[in-house]
């Protein structure tokens, strides 16, 4: 059971990466653009590699074990394409329009010179050319910036879901590795934090309102994975807890689509709209070379 504390432990704490999201975009005089181009770059760099030379390594040999080969290989990757599908659907049915983890177009960022795709920026929302919170707080304008703060958190909570699957599963397996995992994304999770409260916020004037909304949407992660790690321990659980290795395979299999998905369709469009050209590029091999090394010195 002791690894069971420690993956919900840190999937916890990615998750609440949100909060943190909120608590820069309420006290940064400015927003390090660079910063998070190069940070959502590197995570998506860890979730590939892991994911690619790792987890799905390990599905292979836990559904090789049980079922021979080639039965084992070709379950694995009907796992890790069936874990793609069902973070696509996901994505699909969540309403694209207020959905923060998909591209909208807006004004340039600062000394970019071109349209980039990037959650508000606070203080943009509240220069000197544009409304107040006080002002924000009344009419129209109120109401549907609280409405876009409010689909944004119901968008990342939906989410979240899978890729708390991601984080609790991979340190169930392997604490170290689940770890990094983690890390990366907790970073992938911070700008999602700021997204949510800057609406909220500049339409109710209110800081705790905005955190709290932002603070929920972080901890649906834990909670899809604490709910399918109990669902999956009543269904299919052995005596002390443990998951039958031809569960944890397919498992493994579908955590590890989920987060290649995650990487290329929300992380690496992310950043690159946050960066100068190959900004986001040394990111992502930074973020493997990263994961390589500490797999290497793990083993």
């Amino acid at each position: 059971m002791g690894n069971v504390w420690i993956a919900l432990g840190l999937t916890i704490f990615a998750g609440l990466a949100t909060a943190i999201g909120s608590g820069i975009a309420f006290l940064a005089k400015r927003t390090n653009y660079r910063f998070l181009s190069v940070s959502t770059g590197f995570s998506a760099g860890v979730l590939i590699y892991v994911s690619l030379v790792d987890i799905l390594d390990k599905g292979f040999n836990r559904l090789g074990e049980a079922y021979g080969q080639p039965w084992g290989s070709w379950i694995t990757l009907a796992s890790f394409f069936g874990g793609t599908a069902v973070i696509a659907i996901i994505d699909t049915l969540t309403p694209h329009t207020h959905d923060p983890h998909e591209p909208h177009v807006t004004e340039s960022v600062e000394n970019h010179g071109s349209a980039a795709v990037c959650p508000p920026n606070p203080q943009r929302v509240a220069g000197s050319q544009g409304p107040s919170a006080r002002s924000l707080g009344r009419g129209e304008g109120r109401d549907e910036l609280f409405r876009t703060g409010v689909f944004a958190a119901l968008a990342i909570a939906v989410h979240n879901f899978p890729e708390g699957l991601t984080t609790f599963f991979s340190a169930l397996r392997d604490p170290e590795v689940g770890a990094a995992i983690a890390v990366a994304i907790a970073l992938h999770n911070i700008p999602e934090g700021i997204s949510i409260c800057v609406p909220i916020y500049y339409a109710t004037g209110r800081r705790g309102k905005a955190f709290l909304y932002s603070l929920i949407s972080g901890l649906s992660e834990p909670l899809g994975a604490l709910l399918a790690y109990v669902g999956l321990r009543l269904l299919v659980g052995k005596d002390g807890g443990l998951l039958p290795p031809q569960v944890m395979g397919v498992l493994f299999g579908a955590v590890a689509g989920i987060m290649v998905y995650i990487s290329l369709d929300e992380l690496l469009p992310t950043s690159r709209a946050y960066g100068r050209e190959h900004e986001s590029l040394l990111g992502l091999l930074a973020g493997m070379a990263v994961m390589a090394v500490s797999l290497v010195l793990l083993s």
